[in-house]
């Protein structure tokens, strides 16, 4: 389809709309998974709507010593990637388009949960991106707004400002899309030399290897409430390889589902493995968090987590996470 590229607010604003409008952000060099929230998107908006795609590297979310001069600008292909996807319009402006009077003076503020975790590694990253989101938002006027879910705590901010400032706008979360081995598609991963690349597999096989551990547990807690508590209970119990579990079945059937601590430790081994390569994973963080504030969730946790993590590879850091459920007594999500 042919694909309308903007640079103004004005022109966008000028466009006749005649169904509702989907908006997928991003800061370009686009790549499947970019196009994946466009296909949603056009999907969402429906025949009649409009897919508007916006390319703007901001650069108040880039620290100092970050990435803002070598982060890719890919624009023609970007617009390419885009119309080919479903997208009606790319609205790339320029970094006067969106702060016509320089750094904004008035932010928005990320709050507690911009402090944690990515925040903690990245300060003020969180208010740069709020408050270029909440700019974005105000300039492209969407019905509904499209993120992927590979950037888990920017996509529980944006809802808490959404939520919390009542921006008339609705807020959609797209799954992490992943390429054939594992790793999780980013911009960033043009960075890794082959040698670290094979070392960066190690986020999402710990990622994995936590909920594989989480989704035994889950089995093993189903059927301990399934098989009578007598000595058949027991004998179940060791046939699943339990035998500590068969020794103690009160204990199996009390434990909460799914036991965080054994999940972190699952990943915890395949990171902890990883940083002995070469070259060698820098871990930053690894955690299981609660989504709504992403506060470390405790052992009698139940309802959605996410178990998160990030590191360095090289120069390149990437980020990752996978959504589990706890106290269903069933598999992951």
């Amino acid at each position: 389809m042919t694909t309308t590229l903007l640079r103004t607010a004005g022109e966008l604003h000028a466009r006749v709309r005649t169904g509702r409008r989907a908006v997928v952000m991003t800061m370009g060099a686009l790549h499947e998974g970019h196009a994946t929230l466009v296909r949603t998107a056009r999907e969402l908006a429906g025949p009649d709507g409009e897919v508007v795609v916006t390319v703007f590297v901001n650069p108040l979310q880039f620290g100092a010593g970050e990435d803002l001069d070598r982060y890719p600008r890919t624009l023609d292909a970007d617009v390419a990637l885009a119309g080919r996807s479903g997208a009606d319009v790319v609205f790339a402006p320029a970094v006067e388009e969106v702060y016509p009077g320089g750094e904004p003076q008035v932010r928005i503020s990320a709050g507690p949960m911009g402090e944690r975790l990515e925040g903690s590694s990245r300060p003020g990253h969180f208010d740069g991106m709020l408050t270029v989101v909440a700019k974005l938002l105000h300039l492209t006027r969407p019905d509904i707004a499209l993120y992927g879910q590979k950037d888990a705590q920017q996509l529980a901010l944006i809802r808490r400002m959404v939520r919390d400032l009542n921006f008339g706008v609705e807020i959609a979360g797209v799954p992490t899309v992943r390429e054939e081995d594992g790793l999780a598609l980013s911009s960033r991963n043009r960075y890794l030399s082959a040698p670290e690349r094979r070392t960066a597999l190690a986020l999402s096989r710990a990622l994995f290897a936590g909920r594989d551990r989480h989704a035994a547990q889950e089995a093993l807690r189903a059927r301990a409430r399934e098989v009578p508590a007598t000595r058949a209970r027991a004998e179940a119990l060791s046939a699943l390889g339990e035998s500590r579990a068969a020794a103690d079945t009160h204990a199996v059937a009390t434990a909460a589902p799914g036991g965080p601590a054994a999940v972190r430790a699952a990943a915890r081994a395949v990171l902890d493995e990883a940083a002995r390569l070469d070259p060698p994973l820098k871990l930053d963080y690894l955690a299981l968090v609660d989504p709504s504030d992403f506060t470390d969730v405790g052992e009698d946790f139940t309802g959605e987590a996410v178990l998160a993590v990030a590191a360095r590879v090289g120069t390149t850091r990437l980020i990752d996470n996978i959504p589990l459920t706890f106290g269903t007594f069933g598999a992951a999500s």
